[in-house]
């Protein structure tokens, strides 16, 4: 009767029976031995061992039982194998689905929502009693000048409404944005984090997949902060 592991494996199209470990043993070099080897070698020993002082019942099982678990660990570790590769490919499937969605990443350049203005971030790297951020046009002209006040290390959320200092409508972008955050007297490190459209996704051979930001660019799957 199959396990509930082999029912798990089964719903990944996995079998217990590797084929590769399978054609690898038909095909096993000299020097290689496995569990037929194994067999052939036991019943020669039994056939020809002395009747006067036959081979010791308790080594007999110890040695099985020894063969077994070494014979359990090459399947297990065949099967671990093909579950590592199985889920690889489901991260990469994955990944693909991340293309039209918006992606948290570090960046400077912002592109508004269609109701105007956008949401960002600031991580800071430690504690700052003035967190500041500054918001610019393509020609480098100040738009929007931000107080988000004292905040402790880590992420620091906020949303501009897309009006400038004087209130008027700031246009259809895209905007430069940049923070500046203190200590007192001392310079805080900080980065700036900006919501972008997943426009493409790249799959590099033996890496992680890399994604494709509208106005950011190539960014590594592992490098976003967040997904909407």
């Amino acid at each position: 009767m199959a396990t509930s592991f082999d029912s798990t494996l089964a719903s990944l199209g996995i079998s217990r029976t590797n084929p590769t470990a399978t054609a690898a043993a038909s095909s096993k070099g000299v020097g290689q031995m496995d569990q037929s080897d194994f067999i052939a070698l036991m019943t020669a020993q039994m056939k020809n061992q002395d009747p006067f002082d036959p081979v010791d019942n308790t080594q007999m099982v110890a040695q099985m039982a020894q063969f077994s678990s070494l014979a359990g660990i090459s399947e297990m570790s065949s099967t671990l194998k093909a579950i590592s590769e199985k889920l690889g490919a489901t991260s990469s499937s994955d990944a693909l689905s991340f293309v039209g969605k918006t992606a948290l990443s570090e960046g400077s350049v912002a592109y508004p929502r269609t109701s105007g203005g956008f949401a960002g971030a600031i991580e800071l790297d430690g504690a700052a009693t003035a967190v500041n951020v500054t918001i610019s046009n393509a020609n480098g002209e100040v738009l929007k000048s931000v107080n988000l006040g004292a905040h402790a290390a880590g992420t620091v959320n906020y949303d501009w409404d897309g009006t400038t200092d004087s209130g008027t409508p700031a246009g259809d972008g895209p905007f430069t944005v940049t923070a500046n955050a203190r200590d007192g007297g001392k310079t805080v490190g900080s980065r700036t984090l900006v919501w972008a459209p997943v426009t493409s996704v790249s799959l590099p051979a033996g890496s992680e997949p890399v994604l494709n930001l509208a106005g950011i660019g190539a960014v590594k799957a592992s490098a976003v902060r967040s997904f909407a």
